[in-house]
């Protein structure tokens, strides 16, 4: 076979080969002929003019993200850095304006971005970029919409990612915060012991009324069982001075007994002789009958004088004065 032939073989097959290409799933091709726009090709496998047509470039029409830091100040001097997140798609009805209308897209939408972050963060102080972060979004994206749409953009979400403030700044916040919350769990804690304080006193008070009414009630059934005792000696002969000083004298005893029975007791009672209980029940028994004659003689003194007061004569007088008038 001549060579000759075989050169026309091998450029027929590659003039052949070179007319076909294929364009991926989401992605327009941009085909012109001699420098001119020509048409727009979509996915699937797709044929040329070999040396008349190329292939000017390819579109992606998915969608893309786009990250813009930017630095601004907000409305009370402090310097903040901004994460702007820009979501975007080319139109597929816009493909041309997409290719032709602008070259360098990315540096386009960060320009907008930066005008409108801004424009916007100045107005506002530091907390409140914070809570409204999402009324600064959707200012960059109705900006963006109105500008990049003539281009075939579409921006599908802007989002603010990030707010990163000055680190002195950051500890400030931070200091307050902490403060804040301490303070709030002082009064916690203050109100707690308040509340334990109360308790503890009401518990007390509780305490002491039923302590008091316990010994009002021993007392009570004391002074019963007394007056049931000294009923019983009465019976059998003993007055009530000798069975009044009988009781002291057997609850005398009972209480030696009862510290007697502690080992761990170092109370000494003085007098502690064995003469001790009838010197004891000699003097309560003259006790009583001395504070008996005693009251004997100041209620017959308060009779005579009743007695005295009430002969009044019809003028308001008594004896005595009417014979001193004579």
């Amino acid at each position: 076979m001549p060579i000759f032939l075989i050169v026309v073989i091998v450029l027929g097959l590659f003039v052949l080969l070179s007319s076909f290409f294929t364009v991926k799933q989401q992605t327009a091709v941009i085909v012109e002929r001699f420098g001119r726009f020509n048409s727009i090709r979509n996915s699937g496998l797709q044929l040329k003019i070999p040396v008349f047509d190329r292939i000017a470039g390819r579109v992606n029409l998915r969608i893309q993200q786009l990250d813009v830091i930017i630095e601004t100040k907000t409305k009370d001097n402090v310097f903040v850095k901004l994460k702007v997140s820009v979501q975007f798609k080319v139109l597929q009805e816009k493909v041309y304006e997409a290719f032709y209308k602008l070259e360098y897209p990315h540096d386009q939408i960060t320009s907008y971005v930066f005008d409108v972050v801004r424009a916007e963060v100045p107005k506002l102080k530091l907390d409140d970029v914070f809570e409204r972060k999402d009324d600064i979004a959707i200012a960059v994206k109705r900006e963006l919409n109105e500008a990049m749409s003539t281009y075939g953009y579409d921006i599908i979400n802007t989002l603010i990612t990030d707010i990163d403030p000055d680190i002195q700044v950051k500890n400030a916040m931070n200091r307050i915060n902490a403060a804040d919350r301490e303070k709030t769990a002082a009064e916690y804690e203050a109100e707690a012991g308040r509340i334990r304080i109360v308790a503890k006193a009401k518990a007390e008070a509780e305490s002491k009324r039923l302590q008091g009414q316990g010994i009002a009630d021993q007392r009570r059934e004391i002074a019963r069982g007394l007056v049931e005792s000294v009923d019983v000696l009465n019976r059998v002969g003993i007055n009530s001075q000798e069975a009044s000083a009988l009781i002291v004298v057997t609850q005398h005893y009972d209480t030696l007994q009862a510290i007697g029975a502690d080992t761990n007791s170092n109370l000494i009672l003085l007098p502690n002789s064995p003469q001790a209980g009838s010197e004891m029940l000699n003097n309560m028994v003259a006790s009583f009958t001395a504070s008996n004659q005693v009251g004997e003689a100041m209620k017959k003194a308060n009779t005579s004088k009743a007695k005295n007061k009430g002969k009044k004569d019809i003028f308001g007088g008594t004896e005595e004065e009417k014979d001193s008038e004579e």
